[in-house]
């Protein structure tokens, strides 16, 4: 008797960041994950304008009764990113990690500027706690707000430094993907750091599958 492998099921993502209060573009985003009927959506940080406008950005998607997972940006404390979350019975994965599917999502918010600045150690301490609970895991996607230091996405900006902690992190937890935001002007761009694939959500988010 032949015993076929079990398929692994993807999973199917709608990632976005960098929303600043725009209730519109929540909205916008959240009928999208429910007609494209994603899994799951990630939300990479920078979902305030300066910890305002915290007003239905999680809302729609709650509507719409999809899971969601957040960090915060540079825009936002981990108390505003903690409060939206249990709000709405979402969860703030910074520090932490979920399993989803087999697949295992960590992940870090905050940024090495603005109101919720971190040093590059404590960057790639909180990915490396969330890390540890699913390395296990065959599939992992890591989720930052800051991009990572030798990136083409610091080459589209002169005020927002690369992240030395997230450079780090990728190359000693070799993630499949890692989701981040921040750099406006590098939205939509994807990229290979080793056998990572680097991805720039933006606020017009993106939809992928692992």
């Amino acid at each position: 008797m032949t015993i076929k492998p079990i398929k692994h099921k993807k999973l199917k993502i709608l990632a976005a960041g960098d929303i600043h209060g725009d209730m519109t573009q929540a909205e916008r985003l959240a009928e999208r994950a429910k007609k494209e009927k994603v899994d799951l959506v990630i939300l990479c940080g920078d979902l305030t304008m300066f910890e305002k406008s915290t007003d239905n950005i999680i809302g729609p998607f709650k509507k719409r009764n999809e899971k969601v997972l957040l960090i915060p940006g540079n825009h936002e404390t981990v108390a505003t990113a903690d409060f939206m979350a249990e709000l709405y019975g979402m969860k703030n994965i910074h520090g932490y990690s979920v399993k989803y599917k087999d697949v295992g999502i960590f992940g870090a918010g905050g940024a090495n500027i603005g109101l919720f600045q971190l040093d590059e150690k404590e960057i790639y301490d909180l990915l490396k706690k969330g890390n540890d609970k699913v390395n296990y895991l065959k599939k992992k996607i890591m989720v930052t707000h800051v991009h990572p230091t030798e990136s083409k996405m610091e080459k589209f900006t002169k005020l927002l430094p690369g992240s030395k902690g997230v450079n780090k992190a990728i190359k000693t937890f070799t993630p499949d993907i890692l989701l981040c935001s921040h750099v406006h002007e590098a939205e939509g761009i994807e990229e290979k750091i080793g056998k990572t694939k680097v991805i720039n959500v933006g606020k017009k988010g993106k939809i992928f599958e692992i």
